[in-house]
């Protein structure tokens, strides 16, 4: 495969950084447009499993992405009194495959980290694209600013609402799972705080995750039933959060109480239903663009990891970029599918609100034996990068 190609990248998010970064790291001639007029230390937190941490070894840079989050050792679901349904060892999963299977991370860091991988001059800000013209030679991008530019080919990265896959894809819509949610990292926390767990607590129509990102910042995440873009519960603040939450098992109350109003982040949760197609000629759709899923699995950054190794390699080992686009749509379109599929079911059940169904589903979750998590381990490491 001739280096000459030039590729845009359009939107650099997690999965656009580092596909431009393995892209690089293969010879290719590459740019990134990101619609954001600067870089801003945003976002919560993430959990990444052991496939984006297999992905990042394969393009060099899972050294420094471990050195910026923590490794934790357990995962466990709760009811709201705080009974324990479930645990997962994930310390004694990683020692048996060799590779680290729960690993937490500020969003910003990450950014941080794979920003410092980036060749000098590959992010170009403020290039938020609008519309694009695809032909046989090329593609022409239009920005927002009135400029334009034109590439080889296109990787679009430009997530959930990609301006790609809306015009490709014309019935590519986002849905709406049913349910929004609340986000937020703070440094003010309860003395209460178990660094080496992650957890989730599931109620009646509602639940809270707490995340250890380090020994000095958490991540929580709280979701509720809701309507599409409720205007009342989008203005709420964490009094209206306690209503919800407060008698939910300690530390929750705590780490509401300090948590301020202006560290929240609303959004309703969303995906995109699976697609039957990535690649079209000299555009190829990654990531969120391509795959979008409920975050109920933790894998939505995950996936957009794997795709931009897959996506290097199967370039850099293709004779045409157009056949390396639809071989890498052929590897990835039943494992995204199954993920984005599982992700969508296993948020229905976690936010059941009958009360006669949540009593039936704690029950089968204890009932559940450890085998099952370490199942889904074994089908997340086993992910062929090559």
């Amino acid at each position: 495969m001739g280096r000459s190609k030039r590729f845009a990248v359009v939107g650099g998010g997690i999965g656009g950084l580092t596909v431009a970064i393995a892209m690089q790291r293969k010879g290719f001639h590459v740019t990134v447009y990101e619609s954001a007029p600067f870089i801003r230390p945003l976002g919560a937190g993430l959990g990444l499993g052991v496939n984006a941490i297999k992905a990042f070894m394969d393009i060099g840079l899972s050294d420094d992405v471990l050195k910026a989050g923590s490794i934790i050792k357990k995962i466990s679901i709760k009811d709201q009194h705080g009974n324990v349904l479930t645990t997962t060892d994930s310390e004694r999963i990683s020692r048996k495959y060799k590779l680290v299977n729960n690993f937490t991370i500020h969003r910003a860091d990450l950014h941080e980290v794979l920003l410092r991988h980036l060749k000098e001059d590959t992010l170009q800000l403020g290039k938020n694209c609008v519309d694009f013209t695809q032909t046989s030679s090329g593609v022409k991008i239009n920005f927002q600013d009135g400029s334009s530019s034109e590439s080889d080919y296109v990787i679009a990265c430009d997530g959930v609402h990609s301006v790609f896959r809306k015009k490709l894809i014309p019935g590519s819509v986002p849905r709406y799972a049913g349910y929004t949610c609340w986000r937020a990292v703070i440094e003010n926390l309860p003395a209460s705080i178990d660094f080496d767990v992650t957890s989730e607590t599931w109620g009646r129509g509602h639940r809270f995750g707490i995340v250890p990102v380090n020994k000095n910042r958490l991540y929580w995440f709280a979701c509720i039933n809701a309507n599409e873009n409720d205007s009342l519960k989008r203005v709420y603040g964490v009094p209206e959060l306690m209503n919800h939450f407060g008698k939910f098992h300690t530390p929750i109350p705590e780490i509401l109480q300090h948590t301020r109003n202006d560290q929240l982040i609303w959004n309703d949760i969303i995906d995109i239903k699976p697609l039957k197609r990535f690649a079209f000629g000299n555009i190829v759709l990654m990531g969120d663009a391509a795959h979008a899923t409920t975050p109920n699995m933790g894998q939505g950054a995950c996936m957009a990891i794997e795709d931009a190794a897959i996506l290097a390699n199967t370039v850099a080992g293709s004779n045409t970029v157009e056949d390396a686009f639809v071989a890498f749509e052929r590897k990835r379109i039943k494992r995204t599918t199954t993920i984005v599929n599982d992700s969508w079911q296993l948020g229905k059940v976690a936010q059941w609100e009958n009360p006669l169904l949540t009593t039936v589903r704690n029950s089968l979750v204890k009932l559940t034996p450890s085998s099952f998590a370490e199942r889904q381990v074994k089908f997340l490491q086993e992910v062929s990068l090559h």
